[in-house]
């Protein structure tokens, strides 16, 4: 029977047979530790094959997966850890280790004992947490059920028309759904898989010349650092069927630039964390100027803001409804005001044309996203806030082409401080992609008499020379 390579990384490469006997082994020694139906499992990790085993192990036990970002501080961590209630660890990051009991990833494993394979999960059984900020400024875990997992697996699967014929490397966090979603579903397919420590635009080139891959997965900066490459055209890129552009919106200046230079053409899809897989253009189409049409199985609408349906060419909310959709937040206080009767409300504002092609305008939520990465503005400013010569502050986004957007903090002085030390504040306390890239310092913060930040009006003053 035929035992393929499905998962390389930079030690070793992994046969079918091998992972499973790897993720058996792992299983058995988390079920000494406690893991089971109804716990929860932390999981920290750079992006390597020992992740996908100690995410199959917790699988296999039952449990949930607690996916913490290896980007995160020791603050962050210590709120997901007491949001989720996770009590056992798994990873190669000393920041978990310092919160709990670690089971670190270098160890090695020992053979389980041989055992009848476990009962498959109840489809509605939690399986993985994953972080999203919210509006209150600390992140939210959105809550997938093994259901809703595997449909959104099935839903990629679909749009990308994955098969076991495809070699794909991943250099994005597996903490973030894009890179969990890649994962499983390459090894749902049977396909092959390379995973990438770190982001290094020379490996990634050369990787798809000597690894013959044929779906390159490209977030801004990737898709950014392929098109500024000054000897792009010496790597060979024939084996592949697209460029995926994901988790930021399309920058189309550097994805002509790459098919100028390559012959090789994009893909372009739209997903969130709470439904992974919204709407996706079709394989060979091009377009660049629309996020496609919903996925199969997944239903879109647009909604004005008084609830009622908006017409073909008319913006509105875009809601979405899928058996992908996510079992509901951490805390469960924040689901109610994004789900109403199985509708997620994605916070984008876009327009649909008669065919049914997806164009997204704008956001209606308040949220930064830098490099694909969620920046929740109450969270950088509640750092800021301790500071004691910051009097008032307010955090906003502006548009940073391929990044996405650059994090800027108005901030009112009540005594004298430079923007190098609120900008070193804020990076000791938070995730690197959360630091601000501007300290402007403003007499006052404009707010409306409830209190609300009037945000829309510092971008529109932003760049202007106000006590600087």
């Amino acid at each position: 029977m035929p035992d393929p390579v499905v998962l390389v990384g930079p030690q070793r490469s992994y046969r079918r047979t091998e992972l499973d006997a790897d993720i058996a082994g792992l299983a058995a020694e988390l079920a000494e530790r406690g893991a089971g139906p109804g716990r929860r499992v932390a999981l920290m990790s750079s992006n390597r094959p020992e992740f996908v085993v100690a995410l199959y192990a917790v699988w296999r036990l039952g449990a949930a997966v607690v996916l913490l970002s290896p980007a995160w501080k020791s603050g962050e961590v210590r709120h997901a850890l007491d949001l989720t209630g996770a009590d056992i660890a798994v990873g190669d990051h000393p920041v978990l280790a310092e919160q709990l009991p670690m089971r670190h990833l270098d160890e090695p494993i020992a053979a389980a004992p041989h055992a009848p394979p476990p009962p498959a999960p109840d489809p509605g059984d939690e399986a993985v947490l994953v972080f999203s900020s919210g509006t209150t400024g600390l992140p939210k875990a959105v809550r997938h059920t093994h259901g809703s997992f595997a449909a959104a697996v099935a839903h990629w699967r679909t749009v990308l028309a994955l098969t076991d014929r495809d070699r794909m490397q991943i250099a994005t966090p597996p903490s973030h759904i894009l890179g969990l979603l890649n994962i499983a579903t390459m090894l749902d397919v049977g396909g092959w898989l390379r995973l990438h420590r770190r982001f290094d635009i020379d490996a990634l080139l050369a990787g798809i010349e000597t690894d013959r891959i044929t779906v390159e997965m490209a977030v801004a900066p990737i898709a950014l650092a392929i098109a500024a490459h000054p000897e792009l055209e010496r790597f060979d890129l024939s084996s592949l069927r697209y460029l995926m552009w994901c988790a930021t919106p399309v920058t189309a200046a550097v994805a002509e630039t790459v098919t100028r230079r390559t012959g090789v053409c994009w893909l372009t899809a739209y997903g969130s964390t709470e439904l992974p897989v919204l709407a996706c253009n079709e394989i060979g189409s091009g377009r660049l100027d629309t996020v496609g049409r919903a996925a199969p199985g997944v239903r879109l609408r647009a909604v004005r803001p008084d609830g009622t349906a908006a017409p073909v060419g008319e913006p509105g909310e875009i809601w979405a409804a899928a058996d992908s959709l996510m079992a509901g937040y951490l805390p469960d206080s924040a689901t109610a005001e994004a789900v109403t009767d199985g509708w997620y409300h994605t916070g984008d504002i876009g327009v649909f044309d008669d065919g049914g092609w997806l164009q997204i305008t704008d956001r209606s939520k308040e949220m930064i996203k830098v490099r694909g990465f969620q920046v929740a503005p109450a969270e950088v400013e509640a750092v800021l806030h301790g500071h004691p010569a910051v009097a008032d502050c307010a955090v906003f986004g502006v548009p940073a082409g391929a990044d996405g957007e650059r994090v800027i903090a108005a901030v009112s002085r009540g005594a004298e401080v430079s923007a190098a030390e609120l900008i070193d504040l804020v990076d000791s306390r938070l995730a690197g992609y959360k630091r601000p890239a501007e300290i402007v310092f403003v007499p006052e913060i404009p707010r409306l008499p409830s209190g609300k930040v009037l945000r829309r009006v510092l971008k529109e003053r932003h760049g202007c020379p106000i006590d600087k």
